[in-house]
């Protein structure tokens, strides 16, 4: 039974295998002649190879094109997207491995009346395209090798411009299915465009381009229907930042035709009758439906379907009972794989399966072997040249640290890059490591100082730290006061007589009492009582102005005197510090100014000592760059003045700020104000008479005073490499 279950099986293969092929014959028969019946275009080969050191991908048509495709670059996964409008594809498989190169494989799909080839790069690159006869010539240039990678997608990236370029319009359109796009009008289509994912946003950035004024501004398009809910728009250094904000489960799709650029964000669509959505995984979708296959001639399916060279042990057997429905093949090989107990490795377009364990005691084999071979292995000594890093500080990560407790066992100390035999020697005057090791570890450590050994990008931080003053002063008083001449006229004095008048009444009017006794005659022997006074406060180190009235009678003998005082001062003031220093990203930064007052300081003895107490402006800072290209800022601001004398010393008025903040390059925010306002409103009188009305400010004296004072600290932080804040 299990022999005619065998050969049926086998049978069931062959006829299978044969109903593919012949499937594929007919399709492309009939795809032929549909396009020799529209007399179309098509292509019909895609090809690679080097021609004097540059890798050429090179396309065939069966008639001549006349008008380069439109296409872009991918850096994340790498890949070059070129389309063909009115061009058919008479390719087959759709699914061209060539792994020449920096090239993978490349993909020809046709939908409707445009098709796309797409070239799967293992490193991204920029190319050039130019026609030769029927053929299309891809070229692709070196690729470069960068320590930091970008996840970004990048979209027609011209490094060479140095120009700035004005986006012209952003537009928002529904699209089919209730999706958003985003379209944006460029200057031309050599603008860079970098776009990644960012948590639940979306974020687009224009590279070397501008934006006007009117453009700059966050649009609310949630009454659209679409997945996406707002748009905001705004200028960062030399490039434009668009955030897209979406809800709900969505997924994005961008291309760039001649001078637009085209974002469409659409809702994730579930397929109920698929058996799994298939997250992370991207392999092209089959369907697979047997009873009681052998796993072997299953995999051996799967190999037929993906062009991959599959290498399956000897151990490897039994049968598997399995259905699924448009499931991508690398998730259904996962799949077969869990449920066998079965591991994988890839190398290129090959894939070996083996059992877990097997797979396990080979590698642990293989590293064992490595081990021995390090042990024996001749040592290589290598002289590393650094130019932005100490190599010193790169010693210290290379040689193995202890723990605090100095244990040298196992648990107790962290080798670091070296190898058990390997050593490292920094040399200061210059500036050079001198490494001992087998071949392998002196690569890694090549490799790492590639990536340690770089320039450190430095931030130009800027404060302005304003402070301006208010004050208004205003005081009202009065001076009561008389005087009895009755003792210089042969009276009693305090008496009125009651002939002698000589002269009348008189009244007198001087600035001050001392000018009116000038006038009336009055000698330093009279006797003048002072009954008020309620005289105005000086204000500001200046005494009040004051204008005084004498009343004087002929027939009693005595003065009357009244003198008004009065003064108001206004005052405004403005002190402008700009402190700014230049440092690098994440070392602390300090720069301060001022003066030092010295006070006596007191001992337990009773001796005294001078000490000296600072009053300054001072600016600390520790910049971090984002990758983004926003700064960090961790902020220290003083800024002291000297205050009033007192018995001790001299008091120190201080202004003290402390704390975190986020500012895009070139950007000013204000980390902090004061604002003081003081108003006083003070009055004197005479009991019961200074409280009539009208008359009784005559009796009283009134000062008031309003003082305000505002303090602000602006912070403008730029990268000096930036060419926006170098002019």
């Amino acid at each position: 039974m299990n022999i005619l279950n065998n050969h049926f099986i086998k049978q069931f293969h062959l006829h299978a295998k044969m109903l593919m092929r012949y499937s594929a014959l007919i399709l492309g028969f009939m795809m032929c002649s549909t396009i020799h019946a529209n007399a179309q275009n098509a292509i019909e080969s895609v090809t690679g190879s080097t021609q004097s050191g540059v890798e050429v991908i090179k396309i065939g048509f069966s008639q001549a094109i006349s008008t380069l495709p439109t296409g872009f670059a991918i850096q994340s996964p790498a890949r070059i997207v070129l389309d063909f409008p009115n061009v058919a594809s008479g390719v087959t498989p759709s699914t061209i491995s060539m792994s020449q190169g920096n090239t993978r494989s490349a993909n020809v799909v046709q939908a409707g009346e445009r098709t796309r080839v797409v070239l799967n790069l293992k490193q991204p690159v920029s190319f050039k395209t130019q026609i030769q006869d029927k053929s299309l010539l891809v070229l692709l240039e070196a690729p470069a090798i960068s320590a930091n990678s970008s996840p970004a997608t990048a979209f027609a990236e011209n490094l060479n411009r140095e120009d700035t370029l004005s986006i012209k319009d952003v537009d928002f359109r529904r699209g089919a299915d209730n999706a958003g796009r985003i379209v944006v009008d460029l200057a031309n289509n050599q603008v860079g465009v970098d776009i990644k994912q960012q948590g639940q946003t979306l974020v687009v950035e224009f590279l070397k381009s501008t934006m006007p004024e009117g453009l700059r501004k966050r649009l609310d398009v949630t009454d659209y229907g679409t997945p996406v809910q707002f748009i905001s728009t705004f200028q960062t250094g030399d490039r434009v930042r668009m955030v897209i904000e979406p809800k709900g489960n969505w997924e994005h799709s961008a291309y760039q035709a001649n001078n637009q650029f085209v974002v469409e964000v659409r809702q994730q669509k579930v397929d109920p009758a698929k058996l799994t959505q298939g997250i992370g995984y991207t392999g092209e979708k089959l369907s697979l439906n047997f009873q009681n296959i052998e796993v072997r001639s299953l995999l051996q399916v799967i190999a037929d379907f993906t062009n991959f060279n599959i290498i399956t042990s000897d151990s490897v057997s039994g049968a598997v009972t399995l259905r699924l429905k448009d499931v991508p093949w690398d998730q259904a090989l996962d799949i077969i794989l869990q449920t066998k107990n079965l591991g994988m490795r890839k190398t290129g377009n090959v894939l070996r399966i083996a059992p877990k364990d097997e797979l396990a005691a080979q590698e642990k084999q293989d590293f064992e072997a490595k081990a021995a071979i390090q042990n024996i292995e001749p040592l290589v000594t290598q002289s590393f040249q650094l130019n932005y890093t100490k190599a010193a500080d790169i010693a210290l990560q290379l040689q193995p640290s202890s723990n605090s407790t100095g244990n040298s066992s196992t648990g107790g100390t962290s080798r670091g890059l070296l190898s058990s035999r390997g050593s490292v020697i920094a040399e200061p005057r210059t500036n050079q490591l001198f490494v001992t090791d087998v071949p392998s570890k002196l690569a890694q450590v090549q490799e790492m100082i590639t990536k340690l050994d770089i320039a450190v990008r430095q931030v130009l931080i800027e404060a302005r730290i304003v402070e301006a003053a208010d004050t208004f002063g205003k005081s009202l008083g009065v001076k009561w006061g008389g005087s009895d001449q009755t003792g210089q006229r042969g009276g009693v004095p305090g008496y009125q007589l009651t002939k002698g008048t000589n002269g009348g009444n008189r009244i007198a009017f001087a600035g001050s009492y001392d000018a009116v006794s000038a006038t009336t005659g009055e000698t330093t022997g009279s006797l003048n009582t002072q009954l008020i006074n309620l005289a105005a406060a000086g204000l500001n180190g200046y005494s009040p102005a004051g204008i005084g009235i004498s009343l004087f009678s002929s027939v009693a003998g005595r003065f009357l005197n009244l003198e008004l005082s009065a003064l108001e001062s206004d005052g405004n003031g403005k002190v402008v510090a700009s402190p700014r220093i230049v440092t690098a990203d994440q070392v602390k930064a300090l720069i301060e100014q001022g003066t030092e007052y010295p006070y006596q300081v007191a001992s337990a003895s009773g001796a005294t000592s001078l000490a000296f107490r600072k009053a300054n402006l001072k600016l600390e800072v520790t910049p971090q760059i984002t990758p983004e290209g926003n700064i960090i800022l961790d902020l220290d601001i003083n800024k002291d003045s000297r205050g009033e004398t007192t018995l001790q010393g001299i008091a120190i008025n201080t202004k003290h700020i402390k704390t975190q903040v986020l500012v895009e390059n070139g950007g000013t925010v204000v980390i902090g104000g004061i604002f003081l306002l003081e108003e006083t409103l003070d009055e004197t009188k005479v009991p019961v008479l200074g409280d009539v009305p009208l008359l009784g400010n005559l009796f009283k004296t009134k000062t008031r005073k309003s003082e305000k004072r505002e303090l602000l600290v602006f912070i403008t932080p730029k990268m000096i490499s930036d060419r926006t804040s170098a002019r």
